[in-house]
């Protein structure tokens, strides 16, 4: 595991305390040793920052976290999967993941907030940039330029309508939805009982609640009008 060596520690013990208790604690992760020990040394410089390591993306586990114990792990968009480092590195919440050199793209931006990092800084950002980034980010701040809010916004009006269920068919259950498909393939209820390891009597049940639900009188009927609300989403 790469670590940073540096020769005189500015926050160095010298009998009143140690200053770098108070700042907050930022693990450097990038596979170019210069890159990474050039940023290590620049964020240090600022004197807002304790830069606890500078390591490898491959030496990046979960065993390297507990023993640097950051609050700010920073991510190079350059590291092969670093988009999937967050969901597996994240054992404490309190942990926050920031990426630099990050394309300042409507679509990079938004696959970092889905990958659950906490900020970014683009390929432009200078360091004084990132120290704000990450200080936001432990406030629970995310610094963006407007066009880029826009687009998460428009991302998450996206989601949102996307996962709104059909107010025609949002009373029936899965497994109601699941039978009537079948249903819809022209499958008996016996059949159905089989393909779904069920009695016979409890697909019944399923297809009389669904119409009553629906308010139909036939079966066929309530397939093909769950078909139509649903669209293709209906058949698997």
């Amino acid at each position: 595991m790469a670590m940073l060596n540096k020769s005189p520690d500015p926050f160095a013990k010298d009998g009143r305390g140690d200053a770098r208790d108070e700042l907050p604690r930022v693990l450097i992760a990038s596979d170019v040793r210069l890159y990474r020990e050039g940023l290590a040394i620049a964020l240090a410089n600022l004197g807002r920052l304790t830069i606890v390591g500078a390591v490898a993306g491959s030496d990046l586990t979960l065993a390297c976290l507990s023993h640097f114990d950051p609050d700010v792990v920073l991510l190079d968009s350059a590291l092969s999967g670093f988009l999937g480092l967050p969901a597996a590195l994240r054992t404490e919440p309190t942990v926050r993941f920031v990426a630099f050199a990050v394309l300042e793209v409507d679509e990079g931006i938004l696959a970092c907030a889905q990958a659950g990092l906490s900020g970014y800084v683009g390929k432009d950002g200078s360091t004084e940039d990132l120290a704000l980034t990450i200080e936001g980010a432990l406030r629970g701040e995310v610094l963006c330029p407007p066009p880029i809010a826009g687009a998460l916004f428009r991302r998450l009006a996206e989601l949102a309508v996307s996962r709104e269920p059909d107010p025609s068919i949002s009373g029936l259950t899965c497994r109601e939805l699941e039978v009537m498909d079948l249903v819809d393939q022209g499958h008996s209820n016996k059949e159905i009982a089989r393909r779904l390891r069920i009695g016979p009597a409890t697909v019944k049940n399923h297809v009389h609640n669904t119409l009553e639900k629906l308010h139909l009188h036939r079966r066929a009927e309530a397939a093909a009008a769950i078909r139509m609300m649903t669209g293709a989403r209906f058949h698997r």
